[in-house]
């Protein structure tokens, strides 16, 4: 709070700037305002963050469970699939001596039916994980800015007494007046 207190007060005794100004050099300033909000989101965010992190993990593991649980039910129907597969071969090898080919074609066709099953039910679980982990990422992102925001705001406010808070909306009234007559 006496760092972000002095630095204001300071103000007035830079040598290049007069009497009393501020610097507006924005390449001069940018560095210090970036590590404030730096800082601020570091330690705001990183409890925050975690648990947001571990809740999210939580639901990729369950996500994940739920899918290898599809997989398994997915598996045992294949093997029903084969099972049924074989006793289809048995019959097909009855039915060839005697000259009948449509068994044949069934057994391509369920061996096509269960191979586009696998392969749908493949596409669904790396979809589903996928978009689960964007919209992971997109919640910490939401979370963890609005989270830094406020908690910035609240340490501003918190520390801004009414002289001060004045001061600052002075001197950046000041920045955007100097920025204007710059642009025009």
């Amino acid at each position: 709070m006496k760092n972000v207190i002095d630095s204001f007060v300071s103000l007035g005794h830079w040598p290049s700037a007069g009497s009393f100004g501020f610097n507006t050099d924005i390449l001069a300033t940018n560095p210090i305002n970036l590590s404030v909000v730096l800082g601020v989101l570091i330690y705001f965010g990183k409890g925050v963050l975690n648990d947001l992190l571990d809740n999210r993990k939580q639901r990729i593991l369950s996500t994940i469970r739920n899918s290898e649980e599809l997989r398994k039910g997915a598996i045992e129907q294949l093997e029903r699939a084969r099972a049924r597969l074989r006793k289809v071969e048995m019959e097909a090898d009855e039915y060839r001596m005697n000259g009948y080919s449509e068994i044949e074609r069934e057994k391509v066709n369920l061996i096509n039916a269960t191979s586009d099953s696998l392969e749908r039910l493949e596409n669904y679980k790396n979809e589903t994980l996928h978009f689960e982990q964007q919209r992971a990422i997109n919640q910490v992102r939401q979370r963890v800015f609005q989270q830094a925001l406020q908690g910035a705001l609240g340490t501003l406010n918190s520390c801004l007494n009414s002289e001060l808070h004045f001061l600052t909306i002075r001197a950046n009234i000041g920045i955007l007046g100097t920025m204007q007559e710059i642009t025009d």
